[in-house]
C-alpha cells in the first residue's frame, strides 16, 4: 500500500506531536518521523555569547534579515555532503513558510548571504531546522540574533531537536520526552510573533543578551 502524501498540515500535527520528518540522503523520496527519547531545546534565557562572538557582532560587519531569503537559506543548508534535507522535504518547508509557518534568520556580508537559521513556528513554540555558516562564528550570530528575536516576540519554548556539543556551547540543554511534552504543550497553546519585534543594532542585542546570559 502506498504511503499517504505527507501535507503541510500533516507536518504542522506532527511538530504539535512532539515529531519531526527526516529523510536518509538529499535525493531519498522516502520520509521517516523522528520522537527522539531526549530532545535538545535553548532556554531563551541562557544563551552564551563568548568573547569572540561579542567582538564579531560588536564588528558590525555583517547585517542580518528575517525572511528576505527563506528558500536560500534552506537550499544553502541542504549543500552538504550528507544531509536530511531531501528535496521533498525541502518543498513542504516552501509550502510552510508561504502559509507563515516557517522562518529564516539570514546573516549577510554586503550582498553576499554568508550564514543563516530556519525554523517552523507554532503558537510559541520555535522548532529549529538546520542552519550554515559561510564565516566563521555566521550560524552563531545567526542564533543569536534569532534567540533575542523569540524572546522578544513571546516564545516560550526553542526546540532544537539534538543536544549536539556545538549547540550545548552556546547554551542548550537536554531534557526528556515527558519534559518536552509538557513545555511542548504549554508553548504551542500560547500565542507569539516572529515578524514583531524589529532587528535590534548591535549594541542593543549585546546589551539584552548580557542581561539574560
Amino acid at each position: 500500500m502506498q504511503e499517504p502524501e505527507i501535507t503541510p498540515d500533516i507536518l504542522l500535527s506532527a511538530y504539535v506531536s512532539g515529531i519531526f520528518p527526516m529523510a536518509e540522503t538529499r535525493d531519498d523520496p522516502e520520509i521517516f518521523w523522528v520522537d527522539p527519547r531526549r530532545r535538545g531545546i535553548f532556554p531563551l534565557d541562557g544563551f552564551h555569547l563568548s568573547r569572540s562572538l561579542r567582538r564579531r557582532i560588536r564588528s558590525d560587519a555583517f547585517k542580518i534579515s528575517t525572511d528576505r531569503a527563506f528558500g536560500a537559506v534552506v537550499a544553502a543548508c541542504a549543500d552538504r555532503d550528507e544531509t536530511w534535507i531531501s528535496k521533498p522535504i525541502e518543498h513542504l518547508y516552501g509550502q510552510l513558510h508561504t502559509a507563515d509557518h516557517a522562518h529564516s534568520l539570514e546573516v549577510w556580508e554586503g550582498p553576499h548571504l554568508v550564514g543563516g537559521v530556519y525554523g517552523v513556528t507554532i503558537g510559541a513554540a520555535f522548532f529549529g531546522e538546520s542552519m550554515f555558516s559561510r564565516r566563521t562564528d555566521a550560524s552563531k550570530m545567526a542564533l543569536a540574533y534569532l534567540v533575542d528575536r523569540l524572546r522578544q516576540g513571546g516564545f516560550k519554548l526553542f526546540d532544537a531537536q539534538f543536544l549536539t556539543p556545538h549547540l550545548k556551547s552556546l547554551g542548550a540543554i537536554e531534557v526528556d520526552r515527558t519534559d518536552y511534552l509538557g513545555r511542548l504543550k504549554r508553548a504551542v497553546g500560547a500565542s507569539a510573533c516572529f515578524d514583531r519585534p524589529p532587528i535590534p543594532a548591535p549594541y542593543e542585542l549585546l546589551q539584552r543578551m548580557s542581561q539574560t546570559s
